[in-house]
């Protein structure tokens, strides 16, 4: 009733816009819909046409198989390893590195932070052969290292929260200043608490990235029990196998923990996204 009071009181401009925004959202989750529901199917239900929008009934063989024929239980592990260790890892560091670039003085900062910033034009394609030869210099081939330390310097997370850092007021760094406190404890104990949502959104979005990553973690994992959750489905997909549930099943056990993270953090990852256009 609540809601519908609610509508009752909208603009007819907000209104239309609020129905298209909604229908727009539901048509967006339809392929995440459509991939759950034909996980608990047998394949032969899966490909009948006309296809059933639900299945007849919970099949979880599909399940069971991806768990006990395949290592997808070492490849879930492997991916949250990856995803958590280098997401917070790389949020620190470009946190880090935003607060210097906003509130430190050096010589140099606006040179650096441009070159920091020309960089973000340049395709990941272009060096990662010599990254690969770097990674085999220092013999991290097949490890856990090798999915990790490379992509623990993003500049995106830096430029992001350098903007973020930025609108938060000078007079409080330099109160605490006043009050003793030094630059590490500032960082850490100050600013990093009142950065909580742009924090929040860059590692949402340094997750989701670290998870479908594909062509890096295909080119380090060599065994496969050291593959992620997203190599191992698509060699899963690659595999002449009329088995399609299977196939499905593991796509959708990869799509879900980034929906879950999504879930649990959109607060922060919304604050984060509006604050830093907010200057004051």
């Amino acid at each position: 009733m609540k809601l519908f009071k609610k509508l009752g009181r909208m603009e007819k401009s907000d209104l239309i816009v609020n129905i298209i925004v909604t229908i727009l959202a539901i048509c967006s989750l339809l392929p995440l819909f459509w991939l759950v529901t034909n996980s608990f199917k047998p394949s032969a239900e899966i490909y009948k046409m006309p296809p059933d929008i639900l299945p007849k009934s919970l099949y979880l063989d599909n399940y069971k198989e991806l768990f006990s024929n395949q290592p997808a239980l070492r490849w879930t592990f492997n991916s949250f390893l990856v995803s958590f260790v280098t997401t917070g890892l790389s949020v620190i560091l470009s946190a880090a590195a935003a607060y210097a670039f906003a509130k430190l003085k050096f010589k140099g900062k606006n040179i650096i932070f441009a070159i920091f910033i020309a960089s973000l034009m340049i395709p990941k394609e272009t060096f990662i052969v010599p990254l690969f030869k770097i990674i085999v210099a220092f013999d991290w081939v097949d490890t856990y290292q090798a999915l990790i330390v490379p992509n623990l310097a993003t500049c995106f997370g830096v430029f992001m929260l350098k903007s973020f850092f930025e609108t938060i007021p000078d007079s409080i760094r330099e109160s605490a200043k006043l009050d003793g406190a030094n630059e590490f404890t500032i960082f850490f104990k100050l600013m990093l608490p009142i950065a909580k949502p742009g924090i929040g959104a860059l590692f949402i979005l340094n997750f989701v990235t670290f998870w479908n990553d594909y062509m890096w973690q295909l080119l380090m994992a060599r065994s496969k029990g050291m593959n992620t959750l997203t190599v191992g489905v698509a060699g899963l997909m690659q595999e002449i196998s009329p088995n399609m549930g299977l196939k499905v099943a593991g796509a959708a056990i990869a799509a879900m923990p980034m929906i879950v993270i999504f879930v649990l953090f959109q607060k922060y990852f919304t604050k984060g996204i509006t604050a830093g256009a907010v200057k004051e």
